[in-house]
């Protein structure tokens, strides 16, 4: 799986859709890296798991044999990082335990 800290979702092809045959949850439009809007297929929920990390996502159906994508939100979600001398998916050394995940504090919304 391609590290494309880039990309925000998850996103694999179909052969791998055809053998985890996950539930389809709607069709939602993309701006991909030339600019075109394309439509894909979003299926889920997924369970991404790396070292003592998880991530529940979605992820969006490309089409053929496409190299699959992990984006930013599953790696923000496992709290881990891109090592770039060494070209890995790496956990957060200031978490090694644990994932972190940053919130910050709002004013409350009333519904």
């Amino acid at each position: 799986m391609l590290i494309d800290s880039g990309a925000y979702m998850m996103a694999f092809n179909e052969t791998i859709q055809s053998l985890l045959e996950l539930p389809f949850i709607e069709n939602r439009k993309v701006r991909v890296t030339d600019e075109r809007v394309v439509e894909y297929l979003v299926v889920g929920p997924i369970a991404v798991r790396f070292t003592n990390r998880k991530a529940l996502c979605d992820g969006f159906v490309l089409p053929g044999d496409t190299e699959p994508l992990l984006g930013a939100i599953p790696m923000e979600e496992m709290d881990v990082l891109v090592h770039p001398q060494r070209r890995q998916l790496v956990v957060n050394p200031e978490h090694p335990d644990y994932a972190a995940l940053k919130m910050k504090q709002t004013s409350p919304i009333v519904l």
